[in-house]
């Protein structure tokens, strides 16, 4: 580390005495300076958010949540601030698990001034060189920064019909791992703030959701974002759920949604909406910056006709045509009611069919496993990598259109600001 530039530190322990012994031991080191000090697991994580020090000094038991859990959080939130954990056992086990963690050291309690500082300045020494391979801050354009990641111009994909039942939950799954890659990777966001089950169908749970980042749009960063995203290890998609509580929904506007999109765009090459039905402020805001509108439809009259009049209003908010992928979903061609005649019935081109396979899309509902992750010889299958693939051409046969915002229309929706 340069000489003049002091080891941040913060402590963490949820007994005060002993925070303020380790505070005393360090008060006269000149290259260390204690920056903050937390009582539990989630307030260090918190902390350490906001003043993104080099080391944490951890203790190993907590209450609400242990160091090895925060230590976990931490790493994956400040990749190179480096952790040192505190235990009144010399167990080994209790090591493995801290290391497993992203731990940098381990002391057992209490630990005598030598040792602490030598553990505090080689993590201080492990931080600098760390943080020196993270490139420069680049700026959202939405609030707050997004550090040491690839910076995408991402795409926004809403999966949409007016009708509910018509499989837009299944469709959205399975586009987003159809589209995800390592060089492509893909957030599937829930849209339906009130009884969404994108986290259900790709068996996942948590207790973060959209509503953890919409007081926050005006200072989202890549920290905060990471930390709410749920994982979906299989495939590698990232997940922004939907609230565990239907009531929760109302916290969240059309303009907060809006904006956690705009930001998600820059951290991932595609960004899928699983919306609702309901043309609610949060789903008109989706439409608003959506690259694509994938609506989908299926062979019964009320589906074709609710397809129709969604049409009517995409036409009423000044969207392009073609900007919306005409799909049919759970295609039967036992059913007399063709594509073809649904198209020419509304007006507006069929781009892609899905065949009806229950057989297949049932069981991988009820497991949590989309289907598109096992046996990609099967027609479904290979309809939603024809799906995947006209989404990529239509993206950037409209690349060239005209975005038009914040655009103010009224009707039957009432008056709404774009």
């Amino acid at each position: 580390m340069e000489a003049t530039e002091k080891i941040r530190v913060v402590i963490v322990d949820d007994i005060a005495e002993t925070r303020e012994n380790i505070r005393k031991l360090l008060q006269f080191e000149k290259d260390i300076e204690v920056v903050g000090a937390a009582k539990n697991g989630r307030e260090g994580i918190e902390i350490t958010r906001q003043t993104k020090p080099d080391v944490v000094i951890m203790d190993i038991n907590m209450p609400d949540m242990d160091g090895i859990t925060a230590t976990e959080a931490i790493r994956r939130a400040n990749p190179y601030t480096q952790i040192v954990i505190l235990s009144v056992q010399g167990d080994p086990n209790y090591m493995r698990r801290a290391m497993l963690a992203g731990a940098r050291d381990f002391l057992t309690k209490p630990p005598s001034v030598d040792e602490l500082t030598a553990a505090v300045r080689r993590a201080g020494k492990m931080a600098y060189e760390e943080r020196e391979k993270i490139p420069p801050p680049i700026h959202s354009g939405v609030g707050g920064s997004l550090t040491g990641v690839n910076i995408y111009d991402g795409k926004v994909v809403v999966v949409y019909s007016p009708k509910g039942g018509v499989g837009t939950t299944t469709v959205a799954t399975n586009l987003a791992v159809a589209l995800h890659s390592s060089e492509t990777p893909v957030v599937i966001v829930d849209g339906n703030l009130q009884f969404g089950d994108v986290a259900v169908f790709l068996n996942e749970q948590g207790k973060n959701s959209v509503v953890d980042l919409a007081p926050r749009v005006d200072e989202l960063d890549l920290e905060v974002v990471e930390s709410v995203l749920l994982v979906h290890k299989p495939s590698g998609v990232k997940v922004l759920a939907a609230p565990l509580r239907p009531e929760y929904a109302e916290s969240v506007t059309g303009e907060q949604f809006a904006k956690v999109l705009q930001f998600l765009r820059k951290m991932f090459a595609y960004v899928v909406v699983d919306s609702s039905a309901y043309l609610s402020d949060v789903v008109l805001s989706a439409f608003d910056v959506t690259d694509v509108i994938l609506l989908l439809t299926t062979q019964d009259i009320p589906a074709i006709k609710n397809a129709r009049m969604a049409l009517e209003v995409l036409d009423a908010l000044s969207i392009n045509r073609k900007r919306v992928l005409f799909v049919l979903n759970r295609y039967d061609k036992r059913i007399g009611i063709t594509p073809e005649k649904i198209a020419e019935s509304i007006k507006q081109e069929m781009v892609a069919t899905i065949p009806f396979d229950e057989r297949t899309v049932i069981p991988s509902v009820n497991r949590g496993i989309p289907f598109m992750l096992e046996d990609r010889t099967r027609p479904i299958a290979k309809a939603y990598l024809g799906l995947a693939e006209l989404v990529r051409q239509r993206i950037t046969q409209v690349a060239d259109l005209e975005i038009e915002t914040k655009k103010t229309y009224s009707g039957i929706l009432g008056r709404v600001s774009r």
